[in-house]
Parts: structure tokens; C-alpha cells; sequence
């Protein structure tokens, strides 16, 4: 494919925007001193992850990325943190001082990623003409042949909602007690 032809299409015009927005916010969850404004900036990275899988036909993988991942984990989060009242600004304790190794140990890690993916599929293109993602033979694999494991992560996240809440409930001294009963 030409760069004139690629630059006609309007898909990739969609796909280099969108590409430069998860980029931005997944820059801004990990550098971002606040831990609300992370989440944030990760549901916008995961809304912009939808939108690609959206390009690739794949509307069952991205309702489901909107619904689990921003609908559920992320406001899970984020009630966690209120609920706890967690400090939220800077933790001077929690600073990275080797930033450098950390970006060389990303970069290495998206070559081999990228090397591993081009080794798989070679230049194959993908094509976005096709018809949609059959829902029904993903429900029947995951209620099927992953029926174990789904049940298992959804365990794991209610063990992890309980966790929250008892970890956030706070006993009430015996003064705070009958001033409650009083009122």
C-alpha cells in the first residue's frame, strides 16, 4: 500500500487520531501525581481501545471492553478510592526515580511485542470489510468451553468488591455508638 492510498482512506485518518489520544492518556495514567486523575485518563485509553476494536468489526469485543472494564473495574476503582478515603495527591514515597530504565524496559519490551506479532501474521493485512463479529459463537465459547474460568473471574471480582467494603467499613467506638443510637 502507497502512502497516497492509505492517506485516502478515511479509516486511517479515524485510526491515527484515536492512536495519538490512547497514547496521550496511557502517558497520563502512569505519570499522573493523582490517582483519580489516572483512572480517568484510563477510562479514556479504554474507550479509545474500544473505538480500534470498533475499526476492526469487532463490536462484541468493544461493548464488551465499554461494559466490563469501564462500566465495572474502573468504577469499582474509583469507589474505592472514595470509600477509603485514600489520599489522592502526591506520594513523595511512591516516587520513580529510574524513569530511564523503566522507558528502555518499555521500548524492549514493545520490540519483542512487535517482533512476536510480525513473526505470527507476517504482512498480512486485516480486513475491516468483513462481516461482524458473530456474538453467538463467542457466547457459546465463553458459556461453553470457558464457563470455569469466566465464573472464576467473576469471583475474583466480587471477593474484591467484599474486600473493598470491609476494608473501607470503619467500627464505631462505643462513645460514636450511642451518639448514633441517641440521634
Amino acid at each position: 500500500m502507497t502512502v497516497d492510498a492509505w492517506i485516502a482512506e478515511p479509516v486511517n485518518w479515524v485510526f491515527s487520531i484515536v492512536a495519538v489520544v490512547i497514547l496521550f492518556t496511557a502517558v497520563r495514567v502512569v505519570t499522573s501525581p493523582n490517582v483519580v486523575h489516572a483512572a480517568l485518563y484510563l477510562v479514556a485509553a479504554l474507550a479509545g481501545s474500544a473505538v480500534m476494536f470498533l475499526l476492526l468489526s469487532a463490536e462484541f469485543v468493544a461493548l464488551v471492553l465499554v461494559l466490563v472494564y469501564i462500566g465495572a473495574v474502573l468504577v469499582l476503582f474509583l469507589f474505592g478510592i472514595m470509600i477509603t478515603r485514600a489520599p489522592t495527591g502526591f506520594d513523595e514515597g511512591l516516587s520513580n526515580d529510574r524513569k530511564l530504565v523503566s522507558a528502555a524496559i518499555s521500548l524492549v519490551l514493545l520490540g519483542v511485542l512487535s517482533w512476536a506479532s510480525l513473526s505470527a501474521f507476517g504482512t498480512d493485512t486485516v480486513n475491516t470489510v468483513g462481516s461482524p463479529t458473530a456474538t453467538e459463537i463467542l457466547g457459546d465459547a465463553i458459556l461453553g468451553r470457558f464457563v470455569i474460568p469466566f465464573e472464576v473471574v467473576s469471583f475474583i471480582l466480587l471477593s474484591a468488591l467484599i474486600g473493598g467494603i470491609t476494608v473501607a467499613r470503619r467500627d464505631l467506638t462505643p462513645l460514636e455508638e450511642e451518639e448514633r443510637k441517641a440521634v
